[in-house]
């Protein structure tokens, strides 16, 4: 079976909760993953909205997470929970939910989470989410996807 990622709080391809988003929360959602491919030593998260008008927005890398490691509870993605982060686009080391602008429809928000051949990334503290992901490239063993939706004024 290959690598799957799921979210208890909403489906693949359905509307993200308020509760997760900066209008609302700001919570990372709780996330579980399964199958992860023999020689994981560890995972690496991201959640990205390639939607947004000035091209492909980054709102968390979380990373470092050893491999018995099942999934997140929600909230992990506050600072000071225990798990290592990156810089999102917002220039915060946490989560940062969906905010796309108001009147500029549905965005598309892709959680990626990639099983690791190595325990610890060699990234310098406060990168960015898209070098992190670039450091991570030659390590990856296997990848999953959720993707929720969220568009601003609509309930």
């Amino acid at each position: 079976m290959p690598l799957t990622l799921r979210s208890p709080a909403f489906a693949d391809g359905e509307r993200i909760p308020d509760r997760f988003t900066r209008t609302g929360d700001n919570l990372s959602p709780p996330l579980d993953w399964q199958d992860a491919p023999e020689g994981s030593r560890s995972f690496l998260l991201i959640v990205e909205d390639p939607d947004a008008p000035g091209g492909t927005f980054r709102h968390w890398a979380v990373f470092d997470l050893p491999a018995d490691r099942t999934g997140l509870e929600e909230g992990a993605g506050r600072p000071g929970s225990g798990v290592r982060h990156g810089t999102n686009d917002f220039g915060s080391a946490a989560y940062d939910g969906p905010e796309p602008p108001e009147g500029h429809g549905p965005h598309h928000y892709h959680f990626r989470l990639a099983a690791l051949d190595i325990d610890h990334l060699e990234v310098d503290p406060g990168r960015r989410v898209g070098e992190i992901w670039a450091a991570a490239r030659p390590h990856m063993l296997a990848e999953a996807g959720l993707v929720g939706l969220y568009e601003c004024g609509r309930g």
